[in-house]
């Protein structure tokens, strides 16, 4: 049994009947139908790799035409439908204007069997082919930003670490859906990343969604795809995300900002594992491994009605808090000088050593930003130096920030901590909401959201 799906169009039921007998011995699914006027809708609703198609259907006609006319509206609206015609007319020139015209072969009436299958056969390769063909290039368009970047290993040997390693170890290899939680800059990110790597869908792709930055609008056409005239400027079919990621792993960052209306269809798609694109009725099926993150108190939305507790049962088959980097006070040095290689070696610097009195420094420091915020400090302090090594003046640590919680308010209230940290970095940095947002370790779209959330 061919894993294809076979479409025959032609006027004369006995052909249509004996086409599907046949067929159906051989492929996975064989659609008929009398006038190629329900093309569309049959596409439309059914996934069809190979479109047998007849070339005449007025009476006494036998030129072709139609067949040609209708060779061409499939192609456009799939220019990697794979066509073969068939006539009761043999005609070389109109075999070969069919062939230029994008048919990759042609049949005469009646049909051998097994000329018929080793035609179909021969398609089928082809199509399976061009599919390939056509995922890897959105893969690559889709995630070439993904791929640019080198993702750091867990660095660490805090209590916090090991355990979260040895959780890590344990999961990583099973399909289980898994939540992370922690403050924005802690790594999650790089645990998604430690996950997929360590998992059996390693070979696989790994796909990054940052739903934060997603406009609501484009939810479904980013995430589910779209077809072809679903909107205006679509101006050819594009698999989503989901299907791009199929057979590996799918990350949902921010998962917590999602509108209650886009938690349903999300909620949607991981009950049936099933997507189906803007524009289109016919469901695709999805193998992919689910990871989500978010920085907010899920349990807490929860209860006040602010995300859907089905969904959260969904995604949180195991749950990874990551500590903010103050409550791993002893991997800091380490990170920092990990980091301190990295970027010496990218801005091509003989620097090879934080001094005494800086380390001593990055240890005082409160770190609000975690992990991704020494990064940039380091970076920075690589940028700046002079010497061969990293002085305490390089690091350009603010000094509000300094002495752990005396510099935070008597408060273990969540968003009230995030409001008074988005509000402060907007006063440090007189507004420039750049600045701002790269200190905060958020994109300019995750702050401003967080601006009007607070009302600052």
């Amino acid at each position: 049994m061919t894993e294809a799906n076979v479409l025959v169009i032609d006027d004369d039921d006995d052909i249509l009947l004996s086409a599907k007998l046949f067929l159906k011995q051989h492929f996975k699914q064989v659609v008929t139908c009398k006038s190629p006027k329900e093309i569309n809708v049959l596409l439309s609703h059914n996934e069809i790799d190979i479109i047998l198609l007849d070339m005449n259907y007025q009476k006494g006609a036998s030129d072709g035409r139609e067949g040609l006319y209708w060779l061409e509206h499939i192609l456009s609206i799939d220019k990697d439908y794979v066509v073969i015609l068939m006539t009761a007319y043999g005609n070389v020139e109109l075999a070969v204007q069919a062939i230029k015209k994008g048919a990759v072969d042609f049949i005469l009436k009646p049909w051998e069997n097994e000329k018929l299958y080793a035609t179909l056969s021969a398609a089928s390769k082809l199509r399976q082919s061009n599919k390939k063909v056509k995922k890897l290039e959105k893969i690559n368009t889709s995630i070439q930003t993904d791929q640019a970047r080198k993702f750091e290993h867990i660095i660490g040997t805090s209590a916090p670490i090991r355990h979260l390693q040895n959780t890590l170890i344990k999961v990583a290899p099973t399909d289980a859906n898994v939540l992370i939680l922690g403050e924005n800059g802690t790594g999650k990110q790089v645990f998604a990343y430690e996950l997929h790597k360590h998992s059996l869908r390693k070979n696989h792709i790994f796909m990054h969604v940052d739903l934060g930055s997603l406009n609501e609008n484009l939810f479904e056409s980013e995430l589910f795809g779209y077809a072809k005239g679903a909107f205006t400027d679509a101006r050819d079919d594009r698999p989503g995300r989901f299907e791009l990621a199929d057979n590996g792993t799918i990350f949902l960052d921010e998962i917590g900002n999602l509108s209650l209306p886009l938690q349903g269809k999300l909620l949607t798609v991981l009950q049936n594992r099933t997507v189906t694109r803007l524009g289109e009725s016919k469901d695709r099926k999805i193998n992919v491994r689910l990871i989500t993150a978010t920085n907010m108190p899920l349990n807490e939305m929860v209860a006040k009605g602010t995300f859907r507790q089905d969904l959260l049962f969904r995604i949180n088959t195991v749950e990874l808090e990551l500590p903010p980097l103050h409550q791993r006070a002893e991997d800091i040095l380490l990170l920092a000088n990990h980091f301190l290689h990295t970027f010496s070696t990218k801005y091509h610097k003989n620097i090879n050593l934080i001094t005494e009195k800086a380390g001593n420094t990055l240890l005082a420091y409160h770190w609000p930003g975690n992990v991704r915020e020494l990064q940039h400090v380091i970076e920075r302090a690589i940028i700046m130096a002079d010497g061969n090594e990293i002085t305490e003046q390089d690091l350009q640590l603010s000094p509000q920030r300094f002495g752990g919680s005396a510099s935070l308010p008597v408060t273990l209230d969540l968003e009230e901590m995030e409001k008074m940290m988005v509000q402060k970095a907007i006063e440090n940095h007189k507004g420039n909401i750049s600045r701002a947002a790269a200190e905060l370790g958020l994109t300019r779209a995750a702050l401003y959201r967080r601006i009007e959330k607070f009302g600052l």
